[in-house]
């Protein structure tokens, strides 16, 4: 396989990206997993339930071994959870995924009660994310050992072999895997972030598969004769966040003719948000722009997920619907603006910004665009330095509390809310149904919660979708492939077709 992104660590607790994750699937294993369409599956749970409000027992599957022939047990669990939240240098910590339990009580070697401070329906959601780990082999380990392969033993379908930083990962079959082979008795995966590099591989027969297929090649693929593509339309939600923290001083990239902020802050009318949003043409970005790698977005997930709202379309393109809005709000004659975004994160992320710039101005908003490298770009968002600004969220749970509590929750560092709403947007029903949503056991309850609060911010533009990207791999004919929603890329996903 050939993989457009690096993997920074084997270390299945030092950093929460996608790459990592895609190859500590394959290594090791959860409590719980998902499947292609983000759903929770048990995988080292065999059994789990509520024994209380705050309290869920999970029995374990019998007879699972690590790699180095050592047994998994619930005191595995607890070493787990301990040590997942706490791993030294973490730049993405899964502590995230952890801080929900607060107590973990080992009844015997196939069962674990874990405490929750409340009702915390989500912990098997969060635990699908959290690698096991072995108490005897990885209580003093350190990521430098996972890298080196001194210690990397999971219980996964793949056994580790080797790893080169930057350049390939090989692994082998674990042959006393305790659920279905895998079909490889051998994998590498190589590293080439290069687009054409990639694309030439396979069509060259370097590589029998690759993932992250550039929208200027699907074309070309999708004509091939000895390719096969395999599409899914995945959980990443490209849109626009807006300054909303800023009021009577106005914010810093919206000013009227002599450069000057417009007092108070205009991202503060909703009508001028609804105008915003009407006059992009979602349709033509994902058909012309995207060239078909993506669908027009009105809300954070697309369906067929839990928490989609069934009728909650993308705004419809309406220039002269907006032109009404903005001359209602007192902007006639419009205003000036900047759109600030990445230049290397997303898929055709610059173009984006440059196609919504002209549709501004279309308008009669005097669009100006600025694309920068991601890291430059993340810290001044993060810092709240823009007023409109192109970012991306990937909804790795398949459900809309992830969204709800991470982009549009108002921000609270002390309870965790709203860590990625950098817009600092904020709406006290918003926060209540979501709070509720967190609390609430039933299934059914929770998702018309989750649907209301996701309503609710749409409705009131807290950011504006533009559109859920699909998740595109290639494959030389004779294989076959389980497009997963996450974007994960594992080899225990592809097989032969014969």
């Amino acid at each position: 396989m050939a993989v457009g992104a690096p993997v920074t660590s084997i270390d299945p607790h030092y950093h929460n990206l996608s790459p990592n994750n895609a190859l500590a699937q394959e290594i090791f294993e959860g409590l719980f997993g998902t499947d292609a369409k983000a759903r929770v599956i048990p995988v080292l749970a065999k059994a789990w339930r509520l024994v209380g409000d705050d309290v869920w027992e999970i029995t374990l599957k019998p007879g699972v071994k690590f790699h180095n022939g050592n047994a998994f047990t619930a005191d595995d669990v607890a070493f787990t959870l301990a040590r997942a939240p706490d791993v030294p240098n973490s730049p993405s910590s899964f502590g995230i995924y952890t801080r929900a339990v607060k107590g973990v009580e080992v009844v015997d070697a196939t069962t674990v009660r874990l405490r929750t401070n409340g009702v915390y329906p989500l912990l098997p959601v969060d635990l699908a994310q959290v690698m096991m780990l072995d108490r005897e082999t990885h209580q003093n380990a350190t990521t430098e050992d996972f890298n080196a392969g001194r210690v990397t033993f999971g219980t996964g379908p793949f056994r580790f072999v080797r790893y080169l930083p930057g350049d390939r990962i090989e692994l082998e079959r674990n042959a006393t895997y305790h659920a279905e082979a895998p079909a490889w008795a051998r994998v590498t995966t190589r590293i080439i972030v290069n687009d054409p590099a990639r694309t030439a591989a396979l069509l060259a027969g370097d590589v029998d598969f690759i993932d992250q297929v550039s929208t200027s090649d699907i074309g070309r693929l999708r004509r091939d004769q000895r390719v096969l593509l395999s599409e899914v339309v995945g959980l990443r939600i490209i849109y626009l966040a807006m300054d909303r923290m800023r009021g009577d001083g106005g914010t810093p990239f919206v000013t009227d003719a002599q450069g000057k902020p417009i007092s108070p802050n205009p991202l503060n009318d909703l009508r001028v948000r609804k105008a915003l949003s009407g006059a992009i043409n979602r349709e033509a970005i994902s058909q012309q722009l995207m060239e078909g790698a993506s669908i027009p977005a009105g809300q954070f997930l697309p369906a067929g997920t839990f928490s989609y709202v069934p009728g909650l379309e993308p705004p419809p393109f309406d220039p002269e619907g907006a032109k009404k809005l903005l001359a209602e709000a007192g902007f006639a004659h419009g205003f000036n603006a900047t759109i600030h975004g990445p230049n290397d994160r997303y898929m055709n992320d610059a173009r984006i910004i440059q196609a919504i710039g002209q549709y501004w101005t279309r308008i009669g908003i005097n669009t100006r665009v600025e694309a920068s490298p991601w890291a430059n770009f993340v810290a001044r968002a993060s810092r709240q330095e823009f007023s409109i600004f192109l970012v991306g969220w990937g909804t790795s749970t398949g459900e809309a509390s992830s969204p709800l509590r991470s982009l549009v929750a108002t921000y609270n560092r002390d309870t965790g809310m709203g860590p990625s709403n950098r817009g600092r947007y904020s709406n006290p029903e918003v926060d209540r149904l979501l709070a509720e949503a967190l609390r609430t056991i039933d299934d059914e309850a929770r998702e018309k919660l989750l649907q209301d609060a996701t309503r609710i911010a749409m409705q009131d533009v807290g950011i504006i979708p533009i559109h859920i990207q699909k998740n595109v791999w290639a494959m030389r004919t004779g294989l076959s492939h389980d497009a997963r929603a996450d974007e994960l890329t594992r080899a225990q996903d592809i097989r032969p077709t014969r």
